[in-house]
């Protein structure tokens, strides 16, 4: 039997990665969403419901992604899985720069 892949299961583990992230930045946003309106006001809502919309994206590509990239491993057509091109990192940490600067206004302008 011919071997088309490292066994080492790398593909796998780095979909099941995404994945934590995306749940995690799920989690964090539904979290934001309860706690930040009663100190931040409405507005706030809206950090939270980016976070939402953008775990939902996330999850959707990493999802595609390594459906391309297994079946690309398992077949032998030789057809390429694409390059990891950085834009799925890039695009997190921008919204994650983008949620910093966001919150960090929250924080200065509120008045007590």
């Amino acid at each position: 039997m011919t071997v088309l892949f490292d066994q080492g299961l790398q593909p796998e583990r780095t979909g099941l990665a995404w994945q934590r992230t995306c749940l995690a930045l799920l989690a964090g946003s539904l979290a934001a969403m309860k706690i930040l309106p009663p100190i931040f006001g409405p507005l706030s809502l809206l950090l939270g419901v980016g976070g939402v919309l953008e775990a939902t994206l996330l999850l959707l590509v990493v999802r595609r992604r390594y459906l391309r990239h297994h079946q690309t491993l398992t077949t032998r057509d030789g057809s390429p899985a694409g390059a990891a091109d950085g834009r799925l990192p890039a695009a997190l940490g921008a919204s994650t720069v983008a949620a910093g600067i966001i919150s960090l206004t929250l924080v200065l302008t509120i008045q007590h």
